[in-house]
């Protein structure tokens, strides 16, 4: 088994379905997100650049979507913290998946990639 499957495979429930889920929501939003383990991390590629991971926060035990290039994005739920790259979006893996959400943010970091 690839490192990037044993993330998935070894995190417990309802975290462990809640990530092959974002996992897979990531993946069918672009055709060219290209799933990657880089840095010891889950992470989707477009054009050879981190367009977001997966992680889980160590406190809440909730996942996260980092979003590369999160910095210059304003969107009321993403969490800057003291990152100077990325922003993070929570997902609370007890609740519905916000798609649209996490699509419309998507949406925006994308025109950050398609302009360099």
């Amino acid at each position: 088994m690839k490192p990037i499957d044993h993330f998935y495979a070894d995190q417990q429930e309802p975290l462990k379905s809640c990530l092959w889920a974002l996992k897979g929501i990531i993946e069918n939003y672009h055709l060219q997100l290209e799933a990657r383990w880089y840095y010891r991390l889950p992470c989707f590629m477009y054009q050879n650049q981190i367009f977001c991971y997966l992680w889980v926060d160590r406190k809440t035990q909730f996942p996260y979507i980092a979003i590369g290039k999160g910095v210059q994005l304003d969107h009321p739920d993403l969490i800057q913290g003291n990152r100077t790259f990325t922003k993070l979006l929570f997902i609370d893996p007890n609740k519905d998946i916000p798609i649209e959400k996490i699509h419309n943010i998507f949406d925006r970091a994308m025109t950050l990639y398609d302009t360099d």
